[in-house]
């Protein structure tokens, strides 16, 4: 079992490493010390298991697991916290498990256990991936780059773009491909962004305005945009509506 530690606390970390040195047949291939180092651990070493401190800074523990469910393969998450308190939210992330510091070496054993159990489960069922968990909106959206990864954070994102299986990023640094659905995206930052076509979605703050194509056809001017975007005909009415509320 390949298991990647990220806690911001040293300690907590050798502690962690102490004890899983002595499980049989667990490796340890990667620490971090915040949520973003860990995703980017676990885009590089593809492991099993990542055991994961809630507290952290930056991006937190929460928010790293809800990233974690879209990585193909998943991997089993244990959180590791000095509270009990986020005990609901953590199964509302789907984790596998949840310890509460200090950790005992018999629960860290039972969870993995528990992780191995459900490993095979899912091998069995040829379940590689699930549906994303439930929970509290990201603050960054992940994009995937051959074997690493670009955290984009979402009051950076300008517009998204479906092109066939992916979505464009359009960002303040450039573009990105996320393997979301744009449905997915507007079900989650439906309060951030407006959809202006069946393939767009637009930050409300980055419309300047709306015009006429000597064509006839609407298009946003976007703020920070290269080229004006066209609005399906179906979106205008109500794109006009949210514009009065800016």
């Amino acid at each position: 079992m390949r298991v990647v530690i990220a806690d911001d606390e040293p300690l907590a970390r050798e502690r962690l490493r102490g004890l899983l040195a002595e499980q049989r047949g667990v490796e340890v291939v990667a620490e971090a010390a915040d949520g973003q180092n860990a995703l980017h651990a676990c885009a590089e070493h593809r492991p099993d298991l990542v055991l994961l401190d809630i507290a952290m800074p930056g991006i937190d523990g929460l928010e790293a697991a809800r990233h974690l469910a879209a990585f193909d393969p998943r991997p089993a998450v244990v959180f590791c916290t000095a509270y009990d308190a986020h005990a609901l939210s953590a199964f509302e992330a789907e984790a596998i498990d949840y310890l509460v510091k200090p950790v005992r070496a018999e629960r860290l054993a039972a969870a993995l256990e528990r992780v191995r159990t459900f490993a095979a489960g899912r091998e069995k069922n040829g379940d590689g991936n699930g549906a994303g968990p439930v929970g509290q909106r990201r603050s960054h959206l992940c994009a995937r780059l051959r074997g690493s990864l670009r955290l984009i954070p979402i009051e950076d994102v300008h517009y998204l773009h479906a092109e066939e299986k992916y979505v464009v990023v359009h960002h303040a640094r450039g573009e990105d491909l996320i393997e979301e659905s744009l449905k997915s995206l507007e079900d989650e930052f439906g309060e951030r962004f407006v959809r202006i076509h069946r393939n767009c979605l637009v930050a409300r703050h980055e419309i300047v305005e709306l015009r006429r194509a000597p064509d006839g056809h609407v298009q946003a001017v976007l703020r920070h945009g290269k080229a004006p975007l066209e609005v399906s005909r179906r979106c205008v009415a109500g794109l006009k509506e949210t514009l009065k509320h800016l």
